[in-house]
């Protein structure tokens, strides 16, 4: 009688933590699905077209002219 209640109590307890297996696997789908979408509007927002274009309405322009290079020699430090 014992053994046929601990045989029971132990499939009470795999079932409930396949259920448990399951809704966390199904979170994790979401959490992914989220961070995907996140990481791509992120991606898209720091483009260099799209943060002039944000930065336009604050008066920022964008440098049409390269940056130069300053070299320093050694002893002029």
């Amino acid at each position: 009688m014992v053994l046929g209640l601990i045989y029971i109590s132990n499939t009470h307890y795999a079932e409930k933590t396949v259920r448990q297996i399951n809704t966390v696997q199904s979170d994790v789908e979401d959490l992914r699905a989220d961070f995907t979408t996140l990481k791509s509007d992120l991606m898209f927002a720091s483009k260099q077209s799209e943060v002039a274009r944000k930065v336009k309405s604050m008066g920022l322009e964008e440098s049409l002219t390269p940056p130069t290079k300053i070299i320093v020699d050694k002893d002029e430090y």
